[in-house]
């Protein structure tokens, strides 16, 4: 076999600085001189085939990655400069290579803020159709991507079968290990050479996690609790390890945009996380074992109230599925974040637009889980949970973000539940899917008008409602 010069200077010393050698370690490491590595890192000398293969040996570096070196950077930011805007700025691709090889951070930051620019170009020429002049009301126009990947994620059930599959697959190296997060670490260190350190609120104030190419290191925010930090680690394993699976399920969705498929990325990497901390088969007996009860599920598997809920509406595999669970998560001011079924979530039916619900009334009894049974107007029963959502911790004059989760399932379903007493104890609540569609009479939670029926106008009757109707 022939040999092949590669030069990727940057990249072995950013494996040597994630590791925390010296050149003479390393050089000794490698079988070579501590001059010649000098000579290798400063681009100088090439990568020959049996560097790499050392390499790749001694301290698990992926070959691919060295083989490419930086063209994936490389030939975004020609891409960039090739915009009528930049065009003329380089004189050639020198600078371009400088950057993406030595400044990886850097060049992903210029490709980012690109996109940002373009996308924010194409939002506000979509918003200028939407409408037809001055004064005039808005009209059919294309959404947002965001709308489009919440529409399409709402809409189909919450399980991914390709996902599943390859968490299995992934988690099979481990064994039996207790501590998952503890393994994740050890993995990314061993596998992928990125170690991971909690920074402290000043010096990560805005961020969750972010991922350093140029010192190959994971920072995850202390702000965050132990589950949500595990949760971060968790979602760049996957990121890395289920790398393909994602890609084909993000086929599936058949989005159209790329900022659409970007989002739902992030959304699948989430989803594998969760089936990475929870492994199915284990979740699914725990979860029937504990008549699904949440708060033991959340403390057997070290995870958030809102992790283990998640969790539960994914079980639906054939031939081992649990509860048909949905749930959706609300604001103090009534914003819907995200909804999700284990077969779509109920729109038609359940609508989750009744202010009579209890996700509302969660907000007055924090960290307390409120179970009731509803029916709708059709006589369809539901079983719902509400309880908030702490926020990551606050520094002293910072207002917490508290949000609440409602989840939900058909009322006969939730007697198999831990919860389901409260299923024949208690009378139901009547609800609506939503006030605009509701014709329930006399409610003092209406918050609209239906629009099914006239308002009742007679000066000589007042109604209970802000809303009278005939």
């Amino acid at each position: 076999m022939g040999e092949r010069k590669i030069f990727a200077g940057p990249k072995v010393r950013r494996i040597r600085n994630g590791l925390g050698l010296t050149q003479s370690a390393m050089a000794e490491a490698l079988g070579i001189s501590p001059s010649y590595l000098n000579l290798i890192e400063r681009n100088q000398r090439p990568l020959t085939v049996q560097l790499l293969l050392k390499l790749s040996s001694v301290y698990k570096v992926d070959l691919e990655e060295l083989r490419e070196g930086s063209g994936g950077s490389l030939n975004q930011l020609r891409e960039i400069f090739a915009d009528p805007l930049l065009a003329g700025e380089l004189p050639g691709d020198q600078e371009l290579i400088e950057v993406a090889e030595a400044a990886p951070n850097a060049a992903s930051g210029i490709i980012k803020l690109y996109r940002a620019y373009s996308e924010q170009a194409n939002r506000l020429s979509d918003l200028t159709s939407l409408t037809a002049g001055p004064g005039q009301m808005p009209l059919a126009g294309a959404r947002l991507p965001a709308d489009e990947v919440r529409d399409v994620l709402e809409r189909r059930s919450a399980y991914f079968p390709e996902l599943e599959a390859a968490a299995e697959a992934f988690l099979t190296r481990f064994g039996e290990v207790r501590d998952l997060p503890a393994a994740f670490k050890e993995w990314l260190g061993a596998e992928r050479g990125i170690s991971v350190r909690i920074l402290p609120v000043h010096v990560m104030p805005d961020l969750r996690r972010r991922f350093d190419r140029h010192s190959m290191r994971l920072f995850v925010s202390e702000r965050l609790s132990p589950a949500d930090q595990a949760h971060e680690i968790a979602i760049e394993v996957a990121t890395l390890a289920l790398r393909d699976a994602i890609l084909a399920e993000l086929e599936g969705l058949a989005l159209l945009t790329p900022e659409a498929k970007r989002i739902a990325r992030f959304e699948l990497s989430r989803y594998s996380a969760l089936a990475l901390a929870m492994p199915y088969a284990p979740f699914l007996s725990a979860a029937q074992a504990s008549r699904y009860d949440v708060d033991i599920l959340r403390s057997r598997f070290g995870v958030s109230y809102a992790q283990a809920a998640a969790r539960l509406v994914t079980l639906q595999r054939p031939g081992a599925s649990g509860i048909p669970f949905f749930m959706m998560e609300i604001d103090a001011a009534g914003h819907r974040l995200r909804r999700a079924g284990a077969q779509g979530f109920p729109h038609s039916r359940f609508g989750g637009g009744c202010p009579k619900l209890n996700i509302h009334a969660a907000f007055l009894q924090p960290g307390q889980i409120l179970a009731e049974t509803v029916e709708l107007p059709d006589g369809g029963r539901y079983l719902t949970l509400a309880r908030t959502l702490e926020g990551p911790n606050v520094a002293f004059g910072e207002r917490v973000r508290r949000t609440a989760l409602l989840l939900g399932c058909e009322a006969a379903t939730g007697e198999a539940s831990v919860y389901g007493q409260v299923v024949t104890a208690q009378q139901p609540v009547l609800i609506g899917p939503a006030c605009r569609l509701c014709e329930r009479r006399g409610c003092l939670s209406r918050a609209e008008p239906p629009v099914t029926r006239p308002l009742g106008l007679d000066e000589m009757v007042a109604g209970l409602s802000s809303f009278d109707f005939q």
